[in-house]
């Protein structure tokens, strides 16, 4: 393995663990907004990956956190793992669009924050026959905005002092 391969893989495992640490830390030590609600701390490391290394690096990222944080917190497979799941799967789409839409790092943390929002209340609504719990998709979506620009204004400081490692499209 060349020099330039074990450096963007070093990188990727680190950025993987942070992920991981960020979320089982969220999960289970910041109590939630409105009992339900979480900032998403650990997607600023799928934003940091996603413009340093590229788009499967993000997804190995997001794949990760949530396999094995909800491993580490004894939620695999569970309910929190399935809505966990739905969430970063459209958060992760949404990644991939905005992307290659060449959208700025706020507008796409914002957008993916809101995809998470509605990945997980869906997956509730539908998955778990809780039709009344889709009252809360307005809340979730205006809560989703400034943590999505929380997140995104972390990530561009990350990647503003961290060397990009991405090959230019």
């Amino acid at each position: 393995m060349s020099i330039a391969k074990t450096k963007r893989f070093t990188v990727l495992a680190l950025l993987a663990a942070i992920a991981i640490t960020l979320n089982i830390l969220e999960t289970t030590m910041i109590p939630p907004l409105m009992g339900v609600f979480r900032i998403g701390l650990a997607n600023i490391m799928a934003l940091v990956a996603l413009r340093m290394l590229g788009i499967k690096e993000m997804l190995i990222v997001n794949t990760m956190r949530v396999l094995i944080g909800n491993l580490l917190t004894g939620t695999i497979f569970g309910s929190v793992f399935w809505i966990s799941l739905a969430g970063v799967v459209l958060s992760s789409l949404i990644l991939i669009l905005m992307d290659l839409l060449k959208s700025s790092l706020m507008f796409t943390s914002v957008m993916s924050s809101i995809g998470h929002s509605l990945g997980q209340v869906l997956v509730v609504t539908f998955f778990y026959m809780q039709p009344a719990f889709i009252v809360v998709l307005p809340y979730f979506l205006l809560l989703s905005i400034p943590t999505g620009l929380l997140t995104g204004f972390v990530a561009t400081i990350a990647i503003q002092r961290v060397k990009p490692l991405r090959k230019q499209d």
